[in-house]
């Protein structure tokens, strides 16, 4: 099957800000870009085929199946595909939030939770971000400390530079913070909890709803030393960065030939572009030229997949 990509939904927003266009080179003179949705099965925001006739994502996996996403894949996802992939551009902060797991997203009416994670590339030199508790709440202490204002206090903050990780299981709170770049890996579902939003008004004057109750319900309470993920970076090989049961996620710094390893298995491989470019070779010979902001979704009967040229990528699939 082709090396499948995609056109980008673009989500113009409020604290969006001007990296993306020039990131991914598009033709494109529209402010306060905040995401770009590359690769997405959401139902109401299905990303369509650049190269299979402007089909959706959701059609692709209903009609090729195991041959798209893997037999394993498509038995637990069926035709929905299961990872949302994004680019983020944040001019100002975003709001406190979290995420349910899966069995808390059902108890409260989802269809499931969200897990994901984040890849930093250029950010602002003062950017930072929001990433778990550094001190011990109970829940009745997080709804006073969202009522008076001073929920910040018990979240630990991280100034952040290229090529951070973090890996946010479903129950952590986070904030991305003003200024900061970075690709995003996640579930498909659009659940969150708004915990707090700083007593900002939008346009019309009023403060944007929150979702107290049920985030005291999805929050995991526990504290842990340090949430950054840490990492040795290596040329030329994969460098895990996550593994969980949603996503497996691995960094490449390429400058010759490497083949990428996930592609051996019975999955899907997506392959994010973050630096560089270079060109892309499946086992039927076929070749695509890539580059930075490039997104593409590689099909799970392709059996071999190597890449060329001076680039770095995220590649991600699901075991």
């Amino acid at each position: 099957m082709k090396i499948l990509q995609f056109q980008p939904i673009l989500k113009q927003i409020l604290w969006g800000g001007d990296k993306i266009v020039p990131f991914k080179q598009l033709d494109c003179n529209t402010p306060n870009i905040g995401e770009s949705w590359e690769l997405s099965g959401v139902a109401s925001d299905q990303t369509l085929c650049a190269t299979m006739e402007d089909k959706s994502l959701n059609t692709l996996v209903a009609e090729y199946k195991e041959k798209l996403v893997g037999k394993a894949n498509y038995e637990r996802f069926g035709n929905e595909f299961p990872l949302l992939i994004k680019f983020i551009d944040a001019r100002q902060d975003l709001s406190i939030q979290v995420h349910p797991d899966d069995e808390t997203a059902l108890r409260q009416g989802r269809m499931r939770g969200k897990t994901e994670m984040w890849y930093l590339m250029q950010s602002d030199a003062d950017a930072k971000l929001y990433s778990g508790l550094k001190q011990q709440i109970t829940p009745e202490q997080y709804k006073a400390m969202v009522e008076d204002g001073s929920i910040c206090d018990a979240l630990a903050q991280y100034p952040v530079k290229e090529d951070d990780v973090f890996f946010l299981p479903a129950g952590r709170i986070h904030a991305i913070g003003a200024g900061c770049f970075l690709a995003e890996i996640q579930q498909t579902s659009d659940v969150t909890y708004r915990i707090y939003d700083f007593k900002r008004k939008d346009k019309d004057g009023n403060y944007r709803q929150l979702h107290t109750e049920e985030a005291a319900e999805a929050i995991d309470y526990t504290v842990y030393d340090d949430y950054r993920t840490q990492y040795t970076p290596c040329k030329n090989k994969a460098v895990e960065i996550a593994d969980c049961p949603y996503f497996t996620t691995s960094v490449y710094d390429i400058d010759s030939a490497t083949e990428i390893d996930a592609i051996n298995q019975d999955t899907f491989v997506v392959l994010i572009v973050l630096k560089g470019e270079g060109t892309v070779t499946t086992d039927d010979g076929e070749a695509v030229s890539v580059k930075a902001g490039d997104t593409l979704l590689i099909a799970a009967e392709n059996k071999t997949l190597q890449v060329d040229g001076n680039i770095k990528l995220l590649e991600t699939h699901i075991n």
